[in-house]
């Protein structure tokens, strides 16, 4: 589909009157993975918590499902159908698997589904479950609802490959039966490997954007650009770019 979903429109985001992301102009249509590269501090979980209306935006505008949203506040938005899986573990360490399940809007059922690990882990306190199976909970937790549109922050973050790959392969299966995917994430290239489209950012702005192939074949000059600070790599790549944009 190419009707979007989530659409920022010269959007600036930050914490009091600091603006971390700046003038951000994003979109997410239905059915795709849309990746969010680029360092520590580049505003990348910024933008999600803009978005989602966990942050207050400092200007532009967000469209959803077509229509401006003013001033979006996070219940809202999940009302909606926006599902958020922020970078910390969102879960409550006392209780048990089952018992954090509950908490979100879908069934139980529907979260073991995606996740059927978790099935023997229900009794157990969420607190005393691997990194991962903690990352599995939250996910599933949040794909038990639905939603039209998923937003995650750095899932692989200190987990094994393995871990990863099976975390990231059930968000592309999330986007391929509809849902609109926006995903920020360290892990690159297993990123690209599962997204359709990729925004890299730099102090704030976007400073590609394309099709995840293609940022894919140039990830070491792009990783150049942004960790080194040298606009050249990024002039270059931009006038080579078969539909990279600077």
């Amino acid at each position: 589909m190419t009707t979007e979903l989530l659409r920022a429109q010269q959007l600036s985001g930050g914490y009091g009157k600091v603006a971390c992301v700046r003038d951000l102009n994003l979109e997410v249509r239905p059915g795709e993975v849309v990746v969010l590269l680029g360092p520590n501090g580049a505003g990348k979980t910024t933008t999600l918590l803009t978005l989602s209306g966990a942050l207050p935006a400092l200007g532009g505008k967000i469209f959803w499902k077509g229509s401006e949203v003013t001033h979006p506040k996070l219940h809202t938005m999940a009302k909606g159908g926006m599902a958020l899986v922020p970078g910390e573990r969102s879960i409550i360490g006392r209780l048990s698997t089952r018992d954090n399940l509950r908490l979100g809007i879908g069934p139980v059922e529907k979260a073991i589904e995606h996740f059927p690990e978790l099935g023997r882990l229900m009794k157990r306190r969420a607190g005393l479950l691997s990194g991962g199976e903690q990352r599995m909970l939250a996910l599933g937790r949040s794909l038990a609802m639905d939603p039209v549109m998923l937003m995650a922050d750095e899932l692989s973050l200190g987990l094994a490959p393995l871990i990863v790959r099976r975390l990231l392969d059930v968000l592309r299966k999330a986007a391929d039966n509809g849902a609109g995917v926006l995903l920020v994430e360290q892990r690159a290239r297993e990123a690209l490997a599962i997204a359709d489209r990729a925004c890299v950012l730099r102090r704030g702005s976007i400073l590609f954007e394309g099709p995840a192939a293609e940022v894919a074949q140039n990830l070491g000059r792009l990783e150049s650009a942004y960790f080194d600070g040298l606009e050249q790599p990024a002039d270059a790549l931009a006038h080579e770019g078969n539909g990279l944009r600077a």
